[in-house]
């Protein structure tokens, strides 16, 4: 089983482009943060590679950004390439679903006292724990 769920701020605001045949590619990172040690001590962060692909990375674009925090649901995936004759291996995550915890305002705003279009206001009434 491949799946991986996170939650971080994003660190930079999303840069969305098209591959050749026209799909929405939209590549970032979050930091994830690793918790406290024992003594409480902050023990830093983590910045994974996120990739969307699709409806998903054009909703990430529209509706999140730099400071925002988001949970990702995806997948590992590893892959190589080479650079002036060395070898580089990736690691990313590539995002199956993302959810906004904060989000962009209408006009561009961050925030999350807006309801982004699409989404539905929920009272904490009608959780059910």
């Amino acid at each position: 089983m491949n799946q991986v769920i996170l939650m971080g701020r994003v660190t930079k605001d999303i840069e969305l482009k098209n591959t050749q045949s026209g799909m929405a590619t939209a590549r970032f990172n979050i930091a994830v943060d690793r918790g406290k040690d024992k003594e409480g001590n902050d023990r830093g962060a983590d910045f994974p590679n996120i990739v969307a692909f699709g409806k998903t990375a054009e909703s990430i674009a529209k509706y999140t950004g730099k400071g925002l925090r988001v949970a990702v649901i995806g997948r590992i995936q590893t892959g190589s390439y080479e650079r002036e004759g060395q070898k580089v291996f990736t690691t990313d995550i590539i995002a199956d679903r993302v959810k906004y915890i904060d989000w962009k305002e209408k006009g561009g705003q961050n925030g999350n006292q807006g309801i982004p279009e699409g989404f539905v206001a929920t009272d904490e009434s009608d959780l059910p724990f």
